[in-house]
């Protein structure tokens, strides 16, 4: 089955990057200017692969910039791919600037050009801009004296290759300008290779991070590619306090339960996880993909906090995301649950957000007991 997939991909892959190029080369009137685009792309693209077969060898600073040259690739095309695509379609339908964009000369070129300048530098500005996503929630259980519980919740950080070091540091501050009582971390701390966040040392970052009750975090799916033991090695070294399939009652006020991600097919149900606890104090519940948000209510959840989709990242895989999730980005509340799934502070990939925003979430949550 896996390799029937890979097999599907690589001919869509190979036949969608064969129509791209076949309409560049018949725009482009220089033909050394036509060969110098086909060898950049096939570099590109060779280099997307390099970097998940060779991630083990290729020393970090080669296998970053790999990373970021291949993957960006696949943004820029699927822009183009949609663009000739368009072009196509409205040529069949004899509209007259399609025809002129798609002939040979500089006209077509340096339009295509300038497009893709503008909305890919759109894109990075607004990977680069991290909303400070508030909510303001109130449930009824009373949680001790607990009155007010303050939390910030970062999810798909994706370090490694393409986001480092530095980057993650500088995302620190906002984390700690808002004094939460506890840090929540959804999934997919890990891009696909833990390797560079231990020869980096990227535990020492999080040690900074500054909360009462500490960071608790669940894996993702991308702990499970990125080798999932290592993952759960590095969770440890960095301080974070790591839930698979585990409820852990906080301060004798508030349970948080943190589920395994469901790329374990043996994972346990959220009824099991719910048991054994005082369904009277507030439960919060981290899963890393938000699928049966159904469960949470039947199973007395009060916050689910959720990642994974990234609201798509770039438009238009935002509206495939839309198809595939009951709720792929944002607020909602099923029963008596408050429900939120995150697009996520870091990013996939190339560094672009195209409709999408990077975010980071800072939830004041209001409780029945206390003052």
């Amino acid at each position: 089955m896996r390799i029937t997939f890979i097999v599907i991909m690589a001919l869509l892959l190979g036949s969608g990057h064969y129509f791209v190029l076949s309409r560049l080369w018949g725009m482009i009137p220089s033909v050394v200017l036509r060969v110098a685009v086909v060898v950049v792309a096939a570099l590109m693209l060779a280099a997307f692969f390099a970097v998940f077969i060779f991630r083990d060898v290729l020393p970090l600073s080669v296998g970053a910039v790999a990373y970021r040259v291949g993957t960006s690739w696949l943004m820029i095309f699927l822009y183009l791919l949609l663009s000739f695509l368009t072009l196509e379609l409205l040529r069949v339908f004899h509209f007259a600037p399609a025809s002129w964009m798609l002939s040979e000369g500089w006209g077509g070129v340096s339009v295509l050009s300038i497009a893709f300048v503008l909305v890919f530098s759109y894109g990075y500005f607004r990977y680069r801009i991290k909303k400070r996503l508030v909510l303001n929630l109130e449930i009824a259980k009373p949680a001790g004296n607990l009155g007010v519980l303050k939390i910030v919740a970062l999810s798909d950080l994706h370090l490694g290759y393409g986001i480092g070091k530095k980057e993650l540091e500088s995302w620190l501050p906002l984390v700690n300008a808002e004094k939460p009582d506890i840090v929540f971390i959804v999934g997919d701390v890990v891009d696909n290779n833990v390797r560079p966040l231990f020869e980096q040392n990227f535990a020492e970052s999080f040690k900074k991070i500054e909360s009462k009750y500490g960071i608790y975090g669940v894996v993702g799916n991308h702990e499970y590619l990125g080798n999932l033991a290592k993952s759960v090695e590095f969770f440890k070294s960095a301080g974070i306090t790591l839930l698979r399939d585990t409820a852990c009652f906080i301060d004798e006020a508030f349970y948080i339960i943190g589920r395994d991600d469901r790329s374990n097919p043996k994972r346990k149900k959220l009824s099991e996880l719910t048991a054994g606890i005082d369904r009277s104090k507030p439960v919060l519940l981290l899963d890393h993909q938000p699928y049966h948000l159904e469960d949470a209510v039947q199973n007395g959840v009060d916050l689910q906090i959720s990642g994974h989709t990234h609201n798509g990242q770039i438009w238009p895989v935002s509206m495939v995301t839309r198809l595939i999730f009951e709720k792929s980005y944002g607020y909602t509340k099923k029963g008596g649950s408050h429900i939120y799934v995150s697009s996520g502070i870091g990013i996939w990939g190339g560094k672009f957000r195209i409709g999408t925003w990077s975010e980071y979430v800072v939830i004041t949550l209001s409780t029945g007991g206390g003052c």
